[in-house]
């Protein structure tokens, strides 16, 4: 009688610890997820970031006068790059806004310059520009998934106690900030 006590108090604890572990593992493994995610976001902001500056060039030969939208874009910039690099969501959201709104006040300028459209390397520079904002929303999209997942994980029960002991958190999701939401001016 006292062994098979015995016995089945160690299968209870066999069971909870193989459970933890497998639970602990699995948390690992989906918050690194969200950081390989995370990083294919911050890849692609640098992309643009990286970009822009060629963007920028080619545009100023044709409305050079247009000095404000151009120490904007180099600001925001600036700004967005402080955020990717201090691994801020909250801050690199609000700035990847800022550079956003600064792009599209760049592009309305370009609108008025029908030679600056038909330049060869503004088309490339905007094709490419084009193809890095979708590739931006993919990013975000696998990592607001991955972010759902975990965070899914581990608000439920048991989980939420073996993240508690193991520090796996939630983690924030990529949003569109308020400006971005607004829909674009354009004036001519």
């Amino acid at each position: 009688m006292k062994n098979t006590l015995i016995l089945a108090i160690l299968a209870i604890v066999i069971a909870f610890g193989a459970f933890f572990a497998g639970t602990f593992n699995k948390l690992q493994v989906m918050d690194e997820n969200v950081s390989a995610n995370w990083a294919q976001v911050e890849n692609q902001l640098k992309r643009r970031n990286d970009l822009i500056p060629n963007f920028v060039n080619t545009v100023k030969g044709y409305a050079g006068h247009e000095k404000e939208v151009f120490t904007n874009i180099a600001d925001a910039r600036a700004k967005l790059s402080g955020s990717i690099n201090s691994k801020d969501v909250k801050a690199v959201q609000q700035n990847t806004g800022e550079l956003n709104s600064a792009l599209s006040r760049l592009l309305a300028i370009a609108e008025n310059y029908p030679e600056l459209k038909a330049d060869k390397s503004f088309i490339a520079l905007q094709d490419e520009l084009a193809g890095t904002e979708n590739r931006i929303a993919i990013a975000r999209r696998d990592y607001n998934e991955s972010v759902k997942s975990i965070n899914s994980l581990i608000r439920t029960f048991p989980t939420a106690i073996v993240a508690a002991i193991s520090g796996v958190k939630q983690r924030e999701y990529f949003e569109i900030t308020e400006t971005e939401k607004q829909p674009p001016k354009v004036e001519f």
